[in-house]
């Protein structure tokens, strides 16, 4: 079900998109309505489901996380009952930021967090690789990373 979105809903869906922690006030100066009225679309917008939970961006490598890699992962097997193993097994190691199930040439992608290269093999080696059901394993290191306002900033 699609929620019906004006452009001043859109305006507000653009500023939280940049900065969550912007007061409902604030929110309204910048669309230019009142903080109430900023506060009950907010609040409507999160009671449709089209906002979702608010997070702060963590930067891994000032708190000691300079690798990220991106795991691909093709299952050996795949039913029901090996699919749900991977993921409940999968979600359970802290370093594994993200866990996408995927059509393509991988059954999953994951964002894997580690301290140097060497934590990565170590997690890698001993959380990833004895996951049920591993099968073709492939990874990238990130270089670098650009944030993009996504498609929000179009609108």
């Amino acid at each position: 079900m699609t929620t019906a979105l004006d452009a001043t809903d859109m305006a507000i869906l653009r500023i939280l998109a940049t900065d969550a922690t912007k007061s409902a006030a604030e929110i309204g100066r910048a669309v230019g309505i009142g903080q109430p009225a900023a506060w009950r679309r907010i609040r409507k917008l999160t009671d449709s489901g089209v906002l979702g939970q608010k997070r702060i961006v963590i930067d891994n490598a000032a708190v000691g996380f300079g690798v990220t890699v991106f795991l691909g992962i093709r299952l050996a097997a795949k039913g029901r009952t090996s699919l749900e193993d991977f993921e409940r097994a999968v979600t359970a190691i802290p370093e594994v930021q993200t866990v996408q199930h995927v059509l393509g040439q991988f059954d999953y992608r994951l964002r894997v967090i580690a301290r140097d290269i060497s934590d990565f093999e170590r997690i890698l080696r001993r959380r990833i690789m004895t996951l049920p059901g591993i099968g073709q394993v492939e990874a990238n290191v990130m270089l670098s990373e650009e944030r993009r306002p996504g498609p929000l900033a179009a609108l």
